[in-house]
């Protein structure tokens, strides 16, 4: 396991890593046994910003910066309300079935194993998960790299239904005023919205 607090690393100074897994592999061949090594790695720019990526090589340090190069590549943009997530999002990736659940300012990172590197790196702060099935890192990293790729703010889901918001202001990810104009909502649900405490 990689430690517990990223770090930044030396070439891109704005972006925190954190390796989760290095794994040895090895092959039998006519002389003995080849080794090679797998890791996976977290990149962020803890900030909204998260990626992952699998380096494989003969050495663990080219393994973690291949890992590195990977996770720079495919880096995602978290949407996010305050500290938290907008809403809550479940996910199922191979065998890996995880939630992810906003939560109040102050609660903190309520995660553990390699959905914690994935949610500390991205710069979320306040937020509840759960992980059931299997605890497989690889597949775990992916099904939370998932998840959040998949959340989609209030704003975007109205401009997607081509609705605009008027009045909107924001409590713990909760919307205190919604006033919308648009053909399929009408006011009333409007403002039973609004009552939601």
């Amino acid at each position: 396991m990689g430690s517990r607090y990223p770090h930044t690393s030396g070439e891109r100074s704005e972006l925190a890593d954190r390796v989760v897994r290095v794994n040895r592999v090895a092959k039998v061949v006519k002389g003995g046994r080849k080794f090679s090594f797998s890791a996976l790695i977290v990149v962020g720019d803890m900030n909204g910003r998260v990626g992952a990526g699998i380096g494989k090589a003969r050495e663990v340090t080219e393994a973690i910066r291949k890992g590195m190069d990977v996770a720079k590549r495919n880096m995602i943009t978290v949407p996010m309300v305050g500290t938290t997530i907008p809403h809550e999002v479940r996910l199922k990736w191979g065998a890996a079935r995880i939630m992810l659940k906003p939560a109040a300012p102050g609660t903190g990172v309520i995660s553990g194993g390699a959905m914690r590197a994935v949610i500390e790196t991205a710069g979320i702060k306040d937020i509840l998960t759960k992980s059931h099935g299997t605890n497989n890192p690889i597949n775990v990293v992916r099904a939370t790299v998932g998840a959040l790729a998949s959340l989609r703010t209030l704003r975007d889901v109205a401009a997607l239904r081509g609705n605009r918001m008027k009045g909107k202001k924001w409590k713990h990810g909760r919307l205190l005023l919604a006033s919308w104009q648009g053909d399929f909502v009408s006011r009333q649900i409007a403002r039973r919205i609004a009552r939601v405490p």
